[in-house]
């Protein structure tokens, strides 16, 4: 089975979650609740019992981890697939690493431990900047990378986006840690952020098309 020792790391990761949620919200009163959602500022805006709450991330980690073991079953470009799986493993890799801190931060309450939300922020931007160092090094995927008509079809604009990508998402991971640090206004953090996203996001979608219209024009 391919990617079987991952698989086997993340049964055990979301065992331990798991129980991990059991005991916190053993320390809760009962009907204790915890948020479950934070809007755009760092607020919390959504709630549930704690056991549900703390229940949500080895959840999310079992489907993430059964659909990454599925992939390579379910991938089209069989024939390309060697070349995805580096991207997919990083990705994979990052995310249990992430859910935990995201587990340790929601259940932070039942031990009385201070939280901060820039916890959560530095996680993320950090976990981009590790997928964006892998991004050139992927090749033509179904399932994972710059996914566009002009990437899946040719390897050599795949290579240069996924260079532009790249560069462009460890930049945005930079930005994203470094703007839960900096003492911002919560309008003007939720700003710098969906502007870095845009900003990783549009331009190697906009370059891919360009890269193939440059090549067809000088064939």
């Amino acid at each position: 089975m391919k990617n079987k020792g991952l698989l086997i790391a993340s049964l055990i990761v979301v065992s331990l979650m798991a129980g991990f949620a059991f005991y916190a919200a053993s320390l809760l009163p009962a009907g204790a609740q915890l948020p479950t959602h934070w809007g755009p500022a760092g607020n919390p805006d959504s709630f549930a019992n704690a056991l549900p709450a703390l229940l949500m991330m080895p959840g999310i980690m079992l489907l993430i981890s059964a659909f990454f073991a599925a992939v390579p079953y379910l991938d089209p470009l069989q024939d390309k697939l060697e070349g995805s799986q580096p991207l997919l493993r990083t990705v994979w890799i990052g995310m249990l690493a992430l859910l935990p801190v995201i587990e340790v931060f929601n259940a932070a309450p039942a031990f009385g431990w201070p939280m901060p939300n820039s916890v959560r922020l530095i996680s993320v931007g950090l976990l981009l900047m590790v997928i964006g160092n892998a991004l050139p090094k992927s090749r033509p995927g179904f399932f994972v990378g710059i996914r566009t008509p002009w990437t899946i079809t040719d390897t050599d604009n795949w290579i240069a986006t996924h260079r532009l990508g790249g560069k462009l998402m460890v930049l945005g991971g930079l930005v994203i840690a470094l703007s839960a640090l900096i003492p911002l206004a919560g309008q003007i953090r939720v700003a710098v952020f969906f502007v870095t996203i845009a900003a990783m996001v549009v331009p190697p979608l906009v370059y891919s098309w360009w890269f193939w219209r440059r090549k067809k024009t000088h064939a």
